[in-house]
């Protein structure tokens, strides 16, 4: 994700509900194996928030004082905030944190890392956005460790207006902490119900839609390491 906005991240359009509809058993699961049980005090940032889904289920699930959700896609967060009732939710064309430094307790960001031109400034912008002793958590799968890697690059692509970008995992961990986090990861470890019956322009197999969340998908916690 670059400082270039565009409508939807989808180039058609109407994918971008269902994207969010396939994508919520996994952020209630992400919800579910992050170790804050209480953010009834804490200011919450979902970077590349897209319609906002993550945060409304987050805060339904797990209430905080404040979220922002920040995004490049105009027209998504248009509907984001639409979508978000009396939730006490804020949204922002931004890619660019620094309208909000010292602003966060915890920041979540899922599938966005590995679009994002620029991973150390990305980190460096994090890192300030966060309070002492903050902690960011980016999930992503898409690294040039994943086996369907290759084919991803070329179909993402070509049906989305964001340019993707080629990294190992420990490109992603040598980023953020060369940024000044202390940097740890763990497997997503999804092992619910995915989708079966229909043709899935990702997953060739359902071995492979069984093996993505659960081995590929990396949840990265980063934690605000501070100066000595």
């Amino acid at each position: 994700m670059s400082d270039r906005t565009y409508g939807t991240w989808y180039r058609d359009t109407s994918r971008e509900a269902a994207m969010e509809e396939g994508h919520r058993p996994l952020w209630r699961h992400f919800i579910d194996i992050v170790p804050e049980t209480d953010l009834s005090t804490r200011d919450v940032l979902d970077f590349g928030c897209n319609r906002g889904g993550f945060l409304r289920l987050l805060h339904a699930l797990k209430p905080f004082r404040h979220g922002l959700g920040v995004d490049i896609a105009e027209d998504s967060i248009a509907a984001a905030q639409a979508l978000k009732g009396l939730a006490p939710l804020d949204f922002a064309v931004a890619a660019d944190l620094s309208p909000w430094r010292g602003s966060f307790d915890i920041a979540f960001s899922y599938e966005v890392v590995y679009l994002l031109p620029d991973l150390a400034a990305h980190a460096a912008g994090i890192h300030a956005a966060l309070r002492p002793g903050g902690v960011y958590y980016a999930v992503t799968g898409c690294h040039t460790a994943m086996p369907l890697w290759p084919a991803w690059r070329e179909l993402i692509g070509g049906i989305t207006h964001a340019p993707v970008q080629d990294r190992s995992p420990e490109d992603y961990a040598a980023a953020f902490a060369g940024a000044g986090f202390d940097v740890s990861v763990r497997r997503f470890g999804y092992d619910g119900f995915v989708p079966a019956g229909k043709r899935s322009d990702y997953y060739p197999t359902l071995q492979d839609a069984l093996a993505y969340p659960a081995e590929h998908k990396l949840l990265f916690r980063m934690v605000r390491r501070e100066a000595v």
